[in-house]
């Protein structure tokens, strides 16, 4: 499994993460429609717990399947 580089979750409830595969083609930063998904410090993306919907419209559009979801 890839690395997680960013991650929102609500106490068990499913959120999501950016994983080190990201290409940063941008896609998921596009298609989110809460703006949840922001660069990082650290590099690549994070998906902000406070504001992720969990919609899943990120992983679904993303072309290398770096945004997955994960459980707490």
């Amino acid at each position: 499994m890839a690395a997680v580089t960013g991650t929102a979750s609500h106490g068990g409830a499913a959120g999501y993460a950016v994983t080190a595969a990201c290409a940063g083609c941008g896609a998921c930063l596009l298609t989110c429609p809460e703006h949840a998904i922001r660069p990082s410090h650290e590099g690549g993306l994070v998906v902000l717990d406070a504001l992720c919907s969990r919609c899943g419209e990120c992983v679904e559009v993303c072309p290398v399947d770096a945004v997955v979801e994960v459980r707490s």
